[in-house]
């Protein structure tokens, strides 16, 4: 089976919408989070390429935005 791994919540999200399989989440000792996708047919690299260049990654970076505003005060 392979697997594809990232720290990227907005991309593992966008990952599992696209209808892959999420098989771990978890937070690291480090703060950072780890999650495994199964990625059985090998398409997880060019979902995570489409999803750099959608719609949905400007969402998620405007969101991070008002973050960064609410939590600056």
């Amino acid at each position: 089976m392979n697997q594809y791994e990232t720290s990227d919540l907005a991309l593992a999200a966008y990952l599992t919408f696209k209808g892959l399989k999420l098989l771990s989440a978890k937070k690291l000792a480090s703060g950072r989070f780890q999650f495994v996708i199964a990625d059985d047919k090998g398409e997880a690299d060019a979902l995570s390429l489409e999803y750099f260049s959608s719609d949905f990654c400007r969402f998620d970076n405007q969101v991070r935005s008002l973050k960064k505003l609410l939590y600056s005060s």
